[in-house]
């Protein structure tokens, strides 16, 4: 045996499910295709949305709670700065079909939250234009993760624990054995007892096939705006925000940089082919809708686009992702298909698999993400 455990992909989950799992045992090695936080990955684009308040599956806030104390907790650890806590709204329709299942879920769950007037919004955040009928929910808990620096932070945590990291190391198969897992980089290979999947849009070529029918990898893209005045979009006075009103959507996140501020469509993401020939450029249709929208939006942006991405993702059919194993005694671990929602979440779903997949413990109330949902 070459550890204990490996994990494949130090994205997103792999780098939280590493430092998690460096916790637990020093025999644990990281593979990485590329170099950690690599522009081409998930993780690119230098924030995500942290967010307490959803609409959808209950059983997720559980998890949520669990990510806020281990963001704090890898802060601490590290000495970096990873989750700007600035709040967040959730805007829309008053009694539309987005707040009243977001406020259903935030009832359910008892999160913290304070329901904000048109007036109320004029009054502390001018920054939106809003429609006659919109309104908001605040979310004291909010805030924008830093992608780059939570990623390379986890890694350097694992790194200091013990953990081995591969780099520049794509795998191209892993073969389960009654022993262990061999997995494979060009003519070298190891074994490990076990091994958890967490690569991302790069993840399919690695699942049976009942896995690979269940998912997609898609394409997500991200613009930014200069500010009018900078000052008024900065941390301290522009929350992280998501809007659906009406016929347009959008998300974002506040002037990190103290320059750009991130305002992108919601709901945009498009199959692509492989993951590492994602289309970068936006089409003349992503353009021309983005500074559509935030013409209306933000008359504090210049509505030129300055900065735009496209980064791969994996989807699954249903949304929710894939944490488990492949088979009830199976030594291979899915942490992948977050489907472009699972950052807030790493950290959380990084511990779930870490101790899994070492056998430490088990968690439940996870029946909405085991992949044996689509084992059928």
């Amino acid at each position: 045996m070459d550890g204990k455990l490996a994990v494949i992909g130090l994205g997103s989950i792999g780098s939280m499910a590493l430092w998690q799992a460096s916790r637990l045992t020093d025999a644990v090695v990281g593979f990485e295709a590329h170099s950690p936080a690599h522009g081409r990955s998930a993780v690119g684009g230098d924030t995500r949305l942290f967010r307490m308040l959803y609409r959808g599956n209950p059983n997720y806030y559980p998890i949520l709670e669990r990510s806020r104390q281990l963001w704090a907790e890898l802060e601490a650890e590290t000495g970096q700065d990873i989750l700007t806590r600035c709040g967040g709204l959730s805007i829309g329709t008053k009694d539309g079909p987005y707040l009243t299942a977001l406020l259903e879920t935030t009832r359910t769950n008892g999160a913290e939250h304070v329901i904000l007037s048109r007036e109320d919004m004029a009054a502390r955040y001018p920054q939106h234009n809003l429609r006659p009928d919109d309104i908001a929910v605040y979310d004291p808990h909010a805030g924008a993760l830093r992608t780059d620096r939570a990623v390379t932070a986890a890694i350097e945590a694992a790194q200091a624990n013990g953990a081995t990291i591969h780099t520049d190391t794509p795998i191209d198969s892993i073969t389960e054995t009654t022993d262990g897992v061999i997995i494979a980089s060009g003519e070298k290979t190891w074994t490990y007892e076990n091994v958890i999947i967490a690569s991302g849009g790069w993840s399919r070529r690695l699942m049976p096939d009942y896995l690979k029918t269940a998912t997609e990898t898609r394409r997500n893209y991200l613009t930014w705006f200069v500010a009018r005045d900078a000052a008024q979009f900065s941390p301290e006075k522009f929350p992280i925000f998501i809007r659906i009103s009406g016929n347009r959507s959008m998300y974002g996140a506040p002037a990190v940089d103290g320059v750009t501020v991130k305002a992108t469509l919601d709901g945009r993401s498009s199959p692509t082919p492989q993951a590492d020939s994602v289309p970068r450029e936006l089409t003349a249709a992503e353009i021309t809708e983005t500074m559509e929208t935030v013409t209306e939006f933000f008359p504090g942006l210049f509505p030129n686009i300055v900065r735009s991405d496209a980064f791969p993702d994996l989807y699954t059919m249903d949304g929710h992702p894939l944490l488990g194993r492949l088979a009830d005694r199976s030594r291979i671990y899915c942490a992948t298909g977050f489907s472009g929602a699972g950052f807030k979440n790493a950290t959380g779903f990084g511990e779930i698999a870490a101790h899994e997949a070492l056998g430490k413990r088990t968690f439940d109330g996870l029946d909405f993400v085991r992949p044996e949902r689509f084992a059928q």
